[in-house]
C-alpha cells in the first residue's frame, strides 16, 4: 500500500526505502498509481492517498529504479467546461526521467469516441497497451569535464539535428548514426571546432510523438518539435539507455571545448488540438494546463499546432522552470533556445 508522502517534488523520486510519487492534478476526484512489469502488463493500481494543493502524491516502499508506473485519473468528464477526466486513458507523468515503449495510434489513444467529435461521447478503451510508459530513474552524479567560458560576444552558434548530423558521416559507426553518441564522435567535434564553432545547438532532443499521418506513411517524425514530455530523452536517440547517452555527450562536447545549448518548445505539446490524443496533460488536469478557447471544448491555437500550454498558471509554470533547472543541474546544459 501507499503511505502518505510527500508533496514538495513532483515526479518519482528514489529515497531511502522506496520512491515518492507525486503529480499535479487540480480538478480530480481521485489519482490511481498503476504498476506495470517489464512485458507491459499492468500489475497493480494504486490509489494515491494525500492531495495537498492540487498535488497527489504518495510513498510507495521497497520500489526501485527501473519501475514502470503510469496514472489514471478519476473526475469530471464535462467537455463544455474543459475537464476531460477518463481513467481509460494511461497517463505519462509530465516529470518523468524515462520513458520505455512508443505510441501505438489508434482509436484508444483518444479520450473520446471518434467519429463522434462534436458529441464528445467519452470512448473507454483501455490505451495502456498503446501508450509509452514513464520508467523511476535515479539520478546520477555527471563528471563535470573543462566546461567552456566563451563570451556571448565572441560565441558562435551552431545548430544541429542530432539525428540528420549524424547519419552519414564516414567516420561514425553505423550502429552510432542517428543517436547522441554520433554526436560525441571524436570526428564531428573537431570539425565543429575547425569550422570555429562554439557552442552546439542541438534541435528539440524531449520524447516527440510521430504524428498520425506520418505513422500511417511508415514515416518518423525529424525535426523533434512534437514533445510528450519535457524531461526524458527522445528513446530513438539514445539506444537502451537515452539518459546516460546524452549526458556522455553533453560531456563529450564539453570536454571539446564547446557549449551544449537546448532548442526547448514548451509553448505546445503533441497532444494537438480538441480532438487531439490524451498521453498526459489533457487527462491530468486539462484547463489547468491548456489555454482554452471560451467555449472550453476548443484550444487557443496561437502557436499553429494545435495547443497552446497555459505557463500563466503557477503549475504550469513550475513545470517548465523545474524542467530547465533538471537538464542544467542534472547534466550541466549551458544555454536554452526557446522556440
Amino acid at each position: 500500500m501507499l503511505e502518505t508522502g510527500n508533496p514538495s517534488r513532483l515526479g518519482a523520486t528514489t529515497r531511502h526505502g522506496g520512491v515518492n510519487f507525486a503529480i499535479y492534478s487540480s480538478s480530480a476526484e481521485a489519482v490511481e498509481l498503476c504498476l506495470f512489469d517489464g512485458r507491459g502488463q499492468q500489475t497493480t493500481c494504486y490509489p494515491m492517498p494525500a492531495q495537498s494543493n492540487g498535488v497527489w502524491h504518495g510513498f510507495l516502499p521497497a520500489c526501485e529504479p527501473g519501475q514502470r508506473y503510469g496514472y489514471r485519473v478519476h473526475g469530471p468528464w464535462k467537455p463544455e467546461l474543459g475537464l476531460r477526466h477518463n481513467p481509460a486513458k494511461l497517463l505519462v507523468d509530465p516529470y518523468a526521467r524515462r520513458l520505455q515503449g512508443a505510441v501505438q495510434w489508434g482509436p484508444a489513444l483518444f479520450d473520446y469516441v471518434v467519429g463522434r467529435n462534436e458529441e464528445w461521447v467519452r470512448c473507454d478503451v483501455d490505451s495502456a497497451p498503446f501508450v509509452p510508459l514513464s520508467v523511476v530513474d535515479l539520478p546520477t552524479a555527471c563528471p563535470i569535464f573543462r566546461r567552456p567560458t566563451v563570451p556571448w560576444s565572441r560565441a558562435v552558434v551552431y545548430e544541429v539535428n542530432v539525428h540528420g548530423y549524424t547519419m552519414r558521416h564516414p567516420d561514425i559507426p553505423e550502429e552510432d548514426r542517428g543517436r547522441f553518441r554520433g554526436m560525441s564522435n571524436g570526428r564531428i567535434l573537431e570539425y565543429l571546432k575547425a569550422l570555429g564553432v562554439t557552442s552546439v545547438e542541438l534541435m528539440p532532443v524531449h520524447a516527440m510523438l510521430d504524428e498520425q499521418f506520418l505513422s500511417e506513411k511508415g514515416r518518423r517524425k525529424f525535426w523533434g518539435y512534437n514533445s510528450v514530455n519535457f524531461f526524458a530523452p527522445e528513446g530513438r536517440l539514445g539506444g537502451p539507455d537515452p539518459v546516460g547517452e546524452f549526458r556522455d555527450m553533453v560531456n563529450a562536447i564539453h570536454d571539446a571545448g564547446m557549449d551544449v545549448i537546448l532548442d526547448v518548445v514548451y509553448n505546445h505539446t503533441a497532444e494537438g488540438d480538441g480532438f487531439g490524443p490524451t498521453f498526459s496533460f489533457r487527462g491530468l488536469d486539462n484547463a489547468s494546463y491548456y489555454r482554452l478557447a471560451p467555449d472550453k471544448r476548443h484550444y487557443i491555437n496561437d502557436a499553429g499546432t494545435g495547443n497552446v500550454l497555459d505557463v500563466n498558471h503557477p503549475a504550469v509554470l513550475r513545470l517548465v522552470m523545474d524542467s530547465l533547472r533538471y537538464w542544467v543541474e542534472e547534466f550541466h546544459i549551458d544555454g536554452f533556445r526557446f522556440d
